[in-house]
């Protein structure tokens, strides 16, 4: 379009230029407040996030016996150690702090729990909204697809996640990295530095388990990333899928309206939509966003249940 035919646009039609140019529905001055970065917000967010961790921790791990306690508190664990991804993400686009050293540091150690790597997640994502949806372009277009239920229901055992995370943790640590063209040259160094930090950690914490003669690894971080790992997928499916493949920030990325004790645990990512246009935008300030950007969404829903039903209603739909 050029510049002559976008003026015409602006002129006849507002909001059908806005659709045009979505970076800009914002003003300069509501970026620049949602913008800002807080060391203190992201603090409170990551004490409260471990603390829930290790109090739901704490009860899996001493009341062996007393199921009725010990299965709720698992899955509240195991769910609050996945979704140590959310401030892994948040702490990549560095908007999660204000002190970068900070949302590098907390990155990795979140990256450590999730089971993903900061550094490979760095360029990953970027890739992922550089070409959100574009197909041949877009990373996460790769990932297995839910073309029918029972494929559906492979992808939120987690089962092809663990998969391909064993396997590319292990291809990055023997520096085979020619299948991850995201990766720059000048970082290839760094993140298989970083990849076989991570694995020296685990091989650690299960030297010490076999050491003191008990099965700490897998009863405190196995186990419950196991059973944590199916939340987050059920909450991680419906960011795109559904949505456009092309590159229109309005209709490619979902938002999904959801309980308090969720997007506690993501990080506000529930607002997903917000995230892709304005990437910028630390977790804390994403609920304003909303306020002022849902109305220029197409894929707006009313929880994961609605979106996950309509996923299998469609891959349903789709095997017929």
């Amino acid at each position: 379009m050029s510049n002559g035919e976008i003026a015409q646009l602006e002129s006849s039609n507002p909001q059908a230029a806005k659709h045009q140019k979505p970076h800009q529905i914002l003003s300069p001055q509501d970026i620049k407040v949602l913008n800002t970065r807080s060391n203190s917000k992201g603090l409170v967010q990551l004490a409260l996030h471990l603390t829930i961790m290790a109090c739901s921790g704490y009860l899996w791990g001493t009341n062996w016996g007393n199921w009725a306690l010990a299965i709720p508190s698992l899955v509240i664990y195991g769910f609050s150690i996945a979704a140590m991804f959310a401030p892994m993400h948040e702490c990549v686009h560095r908007t999660a702090f204000a002190a970068h050293p900070l949302n590098n540091a907390v990155a990795w150690f979140a990256g450590l729990l999730s089971f993903y790597n900061s550094a490979f997640f760095r360029y990953y994502h970027k890739w992922h909204h550089l070409y959100t949806r574009v197909p041949d372009k877009d990373p996460e277009l790769t990932d297995p697809k839910p073309s029918n239920f029972a494929k559906y229901l492979l992808i939120i055992s987690g089962l092809p996640w663990w998969l391909g995370k064993i396997s590319g943790h292990f291809q990055i640590a023997f520096g085979q990295i020619e299948n991850f063209p995201f990766i720059p040259e000048s970082a290839r160094t760094q993140v298989i530095r970083s990849t076989r930090l991570q694995l020296a950690v685990y091989a650690g914490m299960i030297a010490v388990s076999i050491a003191l003669g008990q099965p700490l690894f897998i009863i405190y971080w196995l186990i419950p990333l196991m059973i944590g790992q199916p939340i987050l997928r059920f909450i991680l499916l419906a960011e795109h899928r559904g949505c456009t493949l092309d590159a229109n920030l309005l209709t490619n990325t979902r938002t999904t309206i959801t309980l308090w004790p969720v997007r506690f645990f993501m990080w506000n990512m529930s607002f997903h939509a917000e995230h892709h246009l304005y990437p910028s935008i630390p977790f804390h300030a994403l609920g304003d966003a909303h306020k002022l950007l849902s109305q220029h969404f197409a894929h707006i829903e009313p929880g994961y249940i609605k979106v996950n039903s309509d996923i299998v209603i469609k891959s349903g739909q789709s095997a017929i």
